[in-house]
């Protein structure tokens, strides 16, 4: 089997992808970069030519992207579940939730963390149209729960499970109670504690500044 390295940073989008693979359960080497110049070494460049993290090396595949990266990880390890397989019905709302992570809800929450916003009558020029429609849009397909793919926890709930904590704990998404449920459900998984221990455990090891 092609070994799984995964490059990231205690402090990035990284988390997400420490968590899935947690949750994929298959051995894995972590390569911790620094912000600056390590992460835009030439050496590191020839991995992801964006100079940032998170990327995943399989064998002779790169992946860069956190919701790629997710997406490509259930696929590639059916046997975990983590994402309904072609022909099954739930395929469409699995990847529709995740893609909706990475795009609406990414640009509306970074837009809002800004203080930019879109002018009036131009919301069409925005992917994620409004923040308050982007938010209710994701209400309403959380509010059945447990995950967002109904009964069956997937990828998509790493992605937007993540984003949707990252958001309450830094006020940056509104803390309504079907997120905070839906956080707090989430946060019980043994491998998103373990993500989180590593990550910590990382972050105090390294030096200041």
């Amino acid at each position: 089997m092609s070994e799984l390295v995964f490059y990231t940073n205690p402090q990035s989008r990284g988390r997400i992808v420490h968590w899935m693979m947690e949750e994929v359960g298959q051995p894995y080497r972590t390569v911790w970069l620094n912000f600056g110049p390590e992460m835009k070494s030439a050496e590191y460049r020839a991995v992801n030519p964006m100079g940032k993290v998170p990327a995943l090396r399989h064998g002779d595949v790169v992946v860069t992207e956190a919701a790629a990266i997710c997406a490509y990880l259930a696929d590639a390890f059916p046997d975990t579940g983590l994402a309904p397989p072609p022909g099954d019905p739930l395929r469409g709302t699995w990847l529709r939730w995740l893609f909706f992570g990475a795009g609406p809800l990414e640009q509306a929450v970074t837009a809002r963390a800004l203080g930019w916003q879109v002018p009036p009558g131009r919301e069409r020029m925005a992917g994620f149209g409004s923040y308050d429609d982007t938010l209710n849009a994701l209400e309403i397909a959380l509010r059945p729960g447990p995950f967002i793919c109904g009964e069956r926890f997937s990828a998509a709930d790493v992605y937007i499970g993540s984003s949707l904590a990252w958001g309450l704990m830094f006020g940056t998404i509104e803390k309504r109670p079907v997120f905070a449920d839906y956080v707090k459900r989430l946060g019980g998984r043994t491998a998103a504690q373990r993500a989180d221990r590593l990550n910590e455990e990382r972050l105090k090891a390294q030096p200041a500044g």
